[in-house]
């Protein structure tokens, strides 16, 4: 085994770990917790020490 078949296997290995994440990422019950997270700076949060909301003039 010399250096050039390390290489292939670690191609073969990233190639297969990039499909992998696509597959999750695409999967139909990744979708809602994907849009959860996305909505996560618009939601407004009323606890006790956040920061008030302030409002800016423009």
């Amino acid at each position: 085994m010399d250096i050039n078949d390390l290489r292939s296997v670690t191609t073969v290995l990233g190639l297969l770990c990039f499909l992998g994440i696509v597959a999750w990422a695409y999967a139909k019950g990744s979708k809602k917790g994907f849009d959860e997270a996305a909505n996560l700076p618009f939601a407004e949060h009323d606890e006790e020490g956040a920061a008030p909301r302030a409002s800016h003039p423009r």
